[in-house]
């Protein structure tokens, strides 16, 4: 099902890492380019993270079919892997670090053209270009049949970082604006690589790298409106872009669009203006107050925005579609606009749709030409994602994503259980804890012990075992102790493993950024330490796990075009609930024990049945 299907239906998280053995990066410094003499960690940004879709990843016998590249940035470290849903590829993942830099959140930008991949990075003090061969170019056959092959990144140690045709400082002039987390960069029709940043003037000023097989001289433009503007003011031109600018104008979010020998820049700003430039006129084509779109705005006119975030989504078909998201303390809005232009050259926004969400900490959000995706994370650590077709909808209400809930902060243990067994099956269930978090829990347990780490799944089983066990030998000082007072040792041993690798899945599954894919529908949601998939629900999960409010409102036909069998099955699902609410523990371990014995399930279900209508009140 497409991710904007006509069926609108929940989604399911995914993870399929947690059995993988920990990925090894090869690292490489990018070296001599950032200015020691610059106040090492005094720029503090956030991590960040993205992705990349090859244009062909959709075809059948393309050779980047169902592949695609994703990155995290951390201080001065970028990591960058590229995945294949198909084959295994080799060297597939790269840790590049930039001493006395730090790179801008979201400052990775990734093309292709014909023969190479093109990936371009800017930090607070450079901009870096990165030459890397195509895997068109790689692979040549039509069909590809090898279980493995080899990465974009496989040959990057042969890459010249200093090359000077491929890195530039930023210059002190016309300065980056102090704390400006926002950049673009996009590929000119020629062959150029150009980059975007806010200005500390409160205009947009770019650098302009050659292309990289002609000799040629970085250049800088600055876009300001009141230098180019001022001779060309005419009757019709918004006030707003008269005059000098200021701080208030400073963009907080950047995109660009590229049109055939132009690229047209918006800049969504402090003063909720969106403004629209064209780099090859070096002019601004349109002013938009954002606030005419939000409903109680008084108090928002009188501050400067902090938030706002903008995204482009381009259908051949429809046109060019912008995602806004106004920020606002305790709620938020999306607003959806479709760009107009006229016959002479003239700019509009033609407003589609308004959505309106209470989740507080916005930390993404993505756009098709359909939906939006949002990802929140709240103030009790949970991670939210919620999607919904920004036309065609009911009553503004978003489809929820079930995310996977990070494992159970304690463990109960009965009497009859033996604590290794039963923390053993918690710690290594699928789907709860991945390899990298309970590595480093086993580094920590070891503490600093040398010890292999790349491991697999069964081979990590056994050395947990085996550091547990030793560190409660080791704490055993008497020779004669009884039953219970072993039990309780070995419960409280298990425990602080367990805790420890709770604390890391936990900061491992902090989420970082949505991906999606419109040429395969793919969505992914990046994390701190891994990558998960979010997938449509069969229609059984998704009903069992709609909350109650979405259950009444669904949609019977969307079930069953009959309608009786379409209430009946609801009308199941509500039992099912009814149950699984009302069995206790102790239900529990009575089918878990007939099951474990190869007793028959359904004698333990209808014992269980008889004791729940026993204690129904």
């Amino acid at each position: 099902m497409a991710a904007a299907g006509a069926l609108e239906r929940s989604f399911m998280e995914l993870s399929g890492v947690e059995r993988e053995r920990p990925r090894h990066f090869r690292e490489f410094t990018v070296c001599g380019v950032g200015t020691a003499n610059a106040v090492v960690g005094a720029v503090k940004y956030s991590e960040s993270a993205g992705g990349f879709n090859y244009v062909e990843s959709g075809k059948l016998f393309s050779v980047t079919r169902n592949r695609f590249i994703h990155w995290k940035t951390s201080g001065d470290i970028l990591e960058l892997v590229e995945e294949s849903l198909d084959i295994n590829l080799l060297n597939n993942a790269v840790r590049l670090k930039f001493p006395n830099c730090s790179i801008l959140p979201g400052g990775v930008y990734i093309s292709e053209t014909q023969n190479h991949v093109m990936i371009l990075i800017l930090t607070n003090q450079t901009v870096h270009r990165l030459l890397l061969p195509h895997p068109s170019r790689m692979y040549r056959s039509e069909m590809v049949i090898e279980s493995q092959m080899q990465s974009i990144f496989t040959d990057i140690g042969k890459v010249d970082f200093r090359d000077p045709c491929n890195y530039q400082l930023i210059p002190a002039v016309p300065g980056l604006a102090p704390n400006s987390t926002t950049s673009a960069a996009w590929l000119s029709s020629e062959g150029e690589a150009l980059f975007a940043l806010p200005s500390a003037a409160g205009g947009i000023f770019v650098l302009k790298l050659p292309p990289y097989d002609i000799p040629g001289v970085v250049s800088v433009v600055e876009l300001k409106q009141s230098s180019v503007m001022q001779r060309l003011l005419t009757g019709w031109m918004p006030t707003s872009i008269r005059g000098d600018q200021g701080p208030s104008d400073r963009a907080l979010s950047l995109a660009v669009h590229c049109v055939e020998h132009d690229a047209f820049l918006f800049a969504l700003c402090q003063d909720h203006k969106l403004r629209m430039w064209s780099y090859k006129d070096q002019m601004c084509l349109m002013v938009a107050d954002i606030l005419e779109y939000v409903p109680v705005n008084k108090d928002l006119r009188l501050t400067p925005g902090t938030g706002h975030k903008l995204r482009l989504a381009y259908s051949p078909s429809m046109g060019l579609y912008l995602g806004i998201y106004m920020h606002a303390p305790k709620r938020g809005q999306f607003c959806i606009f479709q760009l107009v232009t006229t016959e002479n050259n003239r700019y509009s926004l033609d407003h589609i749709s308004s959505l309106f969400t209470s989740q507080e900490t916005l930390i993404d959000f993505a756009l098709t030409s359909t939906d939006v995706w949002a990802l929140w994370h709240d103030a009790e650590n949970q991670t939210i994602v919620k999607y919904i077709n920004f036309e065609h909808n009911i009553a503004g209400q978003w489809n929820p994503v079930f995310i996977q809930s990070l494992p159970e902060e304690e463990i109960v243990i009965r009497d009859d259980q033996d604590p290794r067994e039963i923390y053993l099956q918690s710690l290594f269930t699928p789907g709860r804890f991945i390899n990298a978090a309970l590595c480093k829990a086993l580094q920590i347990f070891c503490r600093g012990t040398e010890r292999n780490l790349d491991l697999s799944w069964r081979e990590l089983k056994k050395e947990v075992t085996l550091a547990v066990e030793s560190e409660l030998q080791g704490s055993v000082t008497e020779y004669e102790f009884s039953q219970e007072e072993f039990r309780s040792l070995q419960q409280e041993f298990w425990c602080k493993f367990y805790a420890c690798s709770l604390q890391y899945q936990e900061a491992l599954s902090h989420p970082l950024a949505l991906h999606l894919n419109p040429h395969t529908n793919m969505v992914c949601l990046l994390k701190k330490g891994y990558l998960s998939f979010l997938v449509p629900s069969s229609l059984v999960d998704h009903l069992y796990l709609l909350p109650d409010e979405n259950l009444l409102t669904e949609d019977e036909t969307t079930i069953s075009d009959d309608v009786d069998v379409a209430r009946d099955v609801i009308c199941l699902i509500k039992c099912l609930r009814l149950i699984g609410e009302s069995v206790t523990m102790d239900m529990s371990a009575m089918m878990e024990v007939s099951c474990y014995n190869l007793q028959s399930p359904e004698k333990a279900a209808e014992q269980i049945l008889e004791d729940l209508i026993t204690i129904d009140v």
